[in-house]
């Protein structure tokens, strides 16, 4: 049996799955890598909206570094936000949430 530390990663962002599928086929193909798309909903005051979790595992038959697995879930996040037409999304680690917003203002 192989192993390797654990390091998941997670994006969330709002918008279409079908997009977000054909991004992630596209950026694994390209890249070597492997990723899982989870359909959520996003409730929060005075609204809701539907989005994508998409996560990464550190997979022990190809073991990457955390800052490796992060690298790669920030680059990812930044093309799925401008391919499913959004605003901003968030990357959650085990020790940190990160928060990206292309608006002027950050409120």
């Amino acid at each position: 049996m192989t192993e390797c530390g654990s390091y998941p990663v997670a994006i969330y962002i709002a918008g279409d799955i079908a997009t977000a599928k054909q991004t992630c086929r596209q950026w694994c193909m390209e890249r070597g890598d492997c990723v899982t798309i989870e359909p959520l909903d996003y409730i929060y005051t005075g609204g809701m909206e539907t989005g994508v979790r998409v996560r990464w595992i550190n997979y022990p038959k190809f073991p990457r570094s955390p800052g490796e697995i992060l690298t790669r879930a920030k680059a990812l996040a930044e093309l799925l936000m401008v391919d499913m037409c959004q605003h901003s999304f968030s990357i959650e680690t085990p020790e940190t949430t990160y928060w990206r917003s292309r608006r002027e203002t950050n409120s």
